[in-house]
């Protein structure tokens, strides 16, 4: 007689809910006490009142037990969202956020957003990898990773930019990052992908525009090396800021060590940014963000 085998335990489900709303007596209440009615278990709960605006913020990880299912989730947790007038989302934390990487010559962030995903470091699928040139298509497919290439003219931008948005909407994508994509998007294009496009660019801005910042930044003794990623808004370079990171540099280094700092600055900023945004902990709130990191 052979023993019985143990079955199997079944895993929880693992969602994340993130909402914003006035604030008022009762949110977190009404939020844990639905969790507890449908046998939901909190995981981890952060959440933030900006004394400013008067909004309240809130973000739980909780574990669901089967038959929940993000639809189910979703349809009874209206009635509660509705009642104190939430912006709210419901997501699968486990599910991995189906992004688009766009390039164009420096491949700094686009190489490093490709390795940390490569190794698990970022819970994202890439997609595809959108390019207005040609090189860095070899690297992207070492990746086994669709790499497309969409020329941008004055003549032709409208015509691009439609082709990007038919294949952020025909991969399911929920994620555009702009790794050194050097185009001016349209507004039009800025409005479709509200909240869910991220820029990366140095944190010298508004000094040191155009080209060779770093140059510039060298000839005026700047001490301190930045990047800034944000959300991306038709006021160019503006848009809420999700992270920032900086390096201090001493009077003896050189434009070109200069210029290698910043890269390595901005390939920080920008992975975090990613990986929160991905992982549902940043939260729009007007011009700035609340980021339950």
């Amino acid at each position: 007689m052979t023993e019985a085998q143990p079955q199997a335990q079944t895993q929880p489900e693992q969602f994340v809910l993130t909402l914003s709303c006035p604030d008022k007596q009762g949110i977190v209440h009404a939020v844990s006490s639905y969790l507890f009615m449908t046998g939901c278990n909190i995981e981890d709960s952060q959440q933030f009142k900006d004394h400013d605006t008067g909004l309240f913020f809130m973000r739980v990880h909780f574990s669901a037990e089967h038959p929940a299912t993000l639809e189910k989730l979703r349809a009874s947790f209206t009635a509660v969202a509705d009642s104190f007038r939430m912006d709210w989302q419901l997501h699968e934390a486990d599910r991995k956020m189906r992004v688009v990487l766009m390039v164009s010559k420096f491949g700094h962030c686009l190489n490093d957003l490709l390795f940390r995903t490569s190794i698990g470091a970022l819970p994202v699928e890439i997609a595809a990898v959108v390019s207005n040139h040609l090189d860095f298509q070899d690297l992207v497919a070492s990746y086994n990773v669709p790499f497309h290439h969409i020329p941008v003219t004055k003549a032709n931008k409208a015509e691009a930019e439609a082709q990007l948005l038919k294949l952020v909407e025909n991969e399911g994508v929920e994620l555009v990052v702009l790794a050194r994509y050097m185009q001016v998007l349209s507004d039009d294009l800025c409005r479709a992908l509200s909240g869910r496009i991220i820029n990366i660019h140095h944190s010298f801005l508004p000094s040191f525009k155009g080209a060779k910042p770093y140059h510039q930044a060298h000839a005026r003794g700047v001490k301190l090396i930045g990047a800034t990623a944000h959300y991306v808004t038709a006021e160019l370079d503006e848009g809420p800021i999700i992270e920032q990171e900086v390096e201090r540099v001493g009077h003896g280094v050189t434009p070109e060590q200069l210029v290698a700092v910043g890269r390595d600055v901005e390939c920080q900023a920008l992975a975090r940014a990613v990986k929160w945004h991905s992982e549902h902990r940043v939260l729009l709130n007007g011009t700035r963000t609340v980021v339950f990191a």
